[in-house]
């Protein structure tokens, strides 16, 4: 199914707590929320990457600067120092349950690998590589961690999915064969890898998105809707959002979002006021286009403008609200509920400034926000890891 890119009619209407740490009490908030100071280990910044109901995650500068991943306890307002895999730097990208996964520098800083961190066991595994220096984690799940990493003698970058169970990493492959590039920037389903790779005969940057079943062993290639490249930024149940180039007259590409149905193979032109980067959630995808932020409703077909001051960036949805950041000249994090347009700038920890990174399924927001400045030239602080939460009432 090929449909054309052009811009959709905007909407004006609808589109459709954890305690502080002991001894740090929560901060002043818009109405209805809470923010938590999560701290460092040692270090003077900090920032949150993601969380699930039970663990903030992120990485901290230490006592010793070097900068580690680090898990905190929702429950107990413990923050934990994750270490490294023998390097000075570490941070995690995804936690599910009892485990992290990240990356880290190995001894010497010499390379990075992905780990997971077992939480319970207190144990990191270095989850290796395809035969080359490096790999880097994009999504994990919970059973299996996804991402890129190098071939023998570091000839190509290839997507890989690495399981829990087995321990063992399994080269994805690419479009284009042993010497292509790919990378995994998602999991769904516990079975489908989704991605970018190169494909034959053409230059690195047209590249197309895939869709590898882990059960089959068997990759599709996603095409791109008639254009000249396609690339898939994530994916939620059956649907992957992302970009394709729409060709225009005189030559060239305009970059269009579109989603795509993992079972059907259908494709959903988005129109061009959403591409860069897009996420979804379910029926809802958000993105921007460079300065507006937008939402897009994969059942009504509506797109909706993103608040409406200054360049608004969604950087992450959950359900019906998106989280991300307002910059009009300053960063300032934000919630946006798709269902009722509602927009609330949420507060720094003393400091000007604000920054989200992800929304877990209660609303609780994760990110990092500025502490009060430390002289009176200055309208920040130092960033530490931050928690907003919703008021249950």
């Amino acid at each position: 199914m090929f449909l054309t890119c052009a811009l959709v009619g905007l909407s004006a209407g609808p589109a459709d707590a954890a305690p502080p740490p002991p001894g740090r009490a929560p901060a002043a908030a818009p109405a209805g929320w809470t923010v938590q100071d999560l701290g460092t280990l040692g270090g003077s910044t900090s920032r949150a990457t993601a969380l699930d109901a039970a663990t903030v995650v992120g990485d901290s500068g230490t006592a010793g600067d070097d900068t580690h991943a680090f898990a905190y306890d929702r429950g107990s307002g413990r923050l934990t120092d994750l270490g490294s895999l023998g390097g000075t730097y570490s941070t995690a990208v995804a936690v599910h349950g009892r485990y992290v996964a990240g990356d880290s520098t190995t001894a010497g800083d010499a390379a990075t690998h992905g780990f997971v961190r077992d939480l319970r066991g207190h144990t990191m595994t270095d989850i290796g590589t395809l035969g080359g220096a490096t790999s880097t984690v994009a999504a994990f799940d919970g059973r299996t961690v996804v991402g890129s990493a190098s071939t023998a003698g570091d000839a190509a970058t290839h997507a890989f999915a690495y399981s829990l169970r087995t321990r063992a990493m399994t080269d994805l492959g690419s479009l284009a064969g042993p010497g292509g590039t790919s990378q995994a920037v998602g999991i769904t389903g516990g079975r489908y890898v989704v991605g970018n790779s190169s494909v034959p005969g053409q230059p690195a940057a047209a590249t197309h998105g895939f869709v590898h079943d882990l059960v089959t062993g068997t990759t599709t290639d996603i095409g791109t809707n008639g254009g000249t490249y396609s690339r898939i930024t994530a994916v939620s149940g059956r649907t992957v959002v992302g970009t394709y180039g729409a060709p225009v007259n005189g030559g060239g590409a305009r970059p269009c979002g579109f989603a795509y149905d993992v079972g059907t193979g259908v494709w959903t032109d988005l129109g061009n006021g959403v591409f860069v980067p897009l996420s979804v959630s379910g029926r809802h995808v958000v993105g921007w286009d460079g300065e507006a932020g937008w939402a897009y409703d994969l059942r009504t077909g509506t797109l909706s403008e993103v608040g409406s001051r200054g360049v608004t960036q969604p950087l992450a949805v959950r359900g019906n609200v998106a989280v991300g950041d307002q910059f009009a000249a300053n960063s300032f994090a934000f919630t946006y509920r798709t269902d009722t347009a509602d927009f609330t700038l949420l507060p720094s920890l003393g400091g000007l400034n604000s920054g989200a990174a992800a929304i877990d399924a209660q609303g609780a927001v994760a990110g990092e926000a500025a502490t009060p400045p430390l002289d009176p030239y200055s309208s920040n602080g130092p960033s530490h890891a931050a928690l907003w939460t919703p008021s249950t009432s």
